[in-house]
């Protein structure tokens, strides 16, 4: 877990800027990938701005008339992005512990992105700190295999296993599916990038008095969390966000500073086993290898967790799922008192989480059928306070 968490992740070949490359690849047309359990759209509206309402909080958050999104709302919108950011951090680290060769191009690739997720996590807790409310971060812990959070991407399962190519084209890049992807076929209405974009939209119509109070600052990843003084802040945090996610198509005349491909695309990368290349007109995977890595065999996590397990598996489940409600705890007491030094703690917490998550990856589940895999489940108790 160090690797994911200290310092910048070196370029594996920066090739051109972000914002060029979306750009350009978004309007292209590619080799269709039609991701599995796509979201259930819903029917666009007349002005083609505001979805009709799905199912699910953030459904109820956008139908809400954008001169009603003062405050209150902003506050609701950013605990769901909490819960959406943290969804995601799971899925992917079973990902990435499940694979041997840390020094592949498919592990660094997921290595960076676990350390985007985290960062992300850190921004919009610093936002919903700095418009006067707290992230309840233990609260927002998902089950898993479930929905992701608020009815966004309805349909998609987010489960745990070892990486597969189902896993990769099924979790990691239904999740970060984009609302504007170079594969046709796509309908990701109610996208987590649309609902970023909502809540920017509202924070420019509230302009609501920030406070830096209470706000973190950490090295995460690549990233530096920093506190959010201003609108020009939120502005920019936002984008980030989004487009190390499923990316924006902005003017091909800019660049974003770190000329990384956006997390749906380096999932796409993985599965199709080549870099993504510009053939003419076109966008294609016909680039340089990306060899599907060898990973220990993790079955897909069952519902309600690993029935029946030996006692030593049993151990090494609740040594995990201690860690890891200790590290929850430790993001909850962060933001609830402005502490960095707890956030230091969670970040330190979390790094102990790797070693029962392998030894649980290379235990056989007997009588056949892969190997057992951390469920990330917090403990009732701390759950509870």
């Amino acid at each position: 877990m160090t690797d994911a968490l200290e310092g910048p992740d070196a370029p594996t070949g920066s090739r051109f800027g972000r914002r060029t490359f979306l750009a350009t690849a978004a309007a292209a047309a590619a080799t269709p990938v039609s991701v599995a359990g796509t979201a259930q759209a819903t029917e666009p509206p007349a002005d083609g701005r505001t979805p009709t309402p799905g199912r699910g909080s953030v459904g109820r958050l956008l139908a809400v008339p954008e001169p009603d999104r003062g405050v209150p709302w902003i506050r609701s919108a950013l605990q769901v992005a909490v819960a959406l950011e943290l969804a995601t951090i799971p899925a992917y680290l079973c990902g990435w512990w499940s694979v041997k060769d840390r020094d592949s191009e498919a592990a660094r690739l997921i290595r960076r992105i676990v350390g985007d997720e985290m960062y992300h996590l850190g921004v919009v807790s610093n936002l919903l700190v700095a418009v006067g409310g707290r992230p309840r971060i233990s609260d927002a812990a998902p089950v898993y295999p479930g929905p992701l959070p608020g009815g966004v991407r309805t349909g998609v399962t987010v489960y745990l296993s070892g990486l597969t190519k189902s896993f990769v084209h099924d979790v990691m890049m239904a999740i970060e599916a984009p609302e504007a992807p170079l594969a046709q076929g796509l309908d990701n209405y109610l996208s987590i990038g649309l609902f970023y974009g909502e809540l920017q939209r509202a924070f420019r119509t509230a302009a609501p008095e920030l406070s830096t109070r209470g706000q973190l600052f950490q090295h995460i990843g690549s990233d530096v969390l920093r506190p959010v003084e201003n609108l020009d802040d939120v502005e920019r945090v936002m984008e980030i966000i989004k487009e190390q996610g499923e990316g924006t198509a902005s003017s091909p005349s800019d660049t974003f500073e770190d000329d990384h491909p956006a997390h749906y695309y380096a999932f796409s990368e993985i599965y199709h086993g080549r870099r993504l290349r510009r053939t003419g007109d076109r966008w294609e995977y016909t680039g340089e290898p990306v060899p599907f890595p060898e990973a220990r065999p993790m079955a897909r996590v069952p519902a309600g967790g690993w029935p029946n397990p030996p006692a030593h598996v049993l151990g090494l489940l609740q040594r995990f799922d201690d860690i890891y409600s200790t590290t929850l705890d430790f993001l909850d007491r962060a933001w609830d008192a402005g502490d960095d030094r707890a956030l230091g703690a969670a970040i330190h917490a979390m790094r102990g989480l790797e070693a029962p998550a392998v030894e649980l990856m290379e235990t056989e589940i007997p009588g056949g059928g892969g190997t057992y895999g951390p469920a990330f489940r917090p403990l009732p108790a701390r759950r509870a306070t």
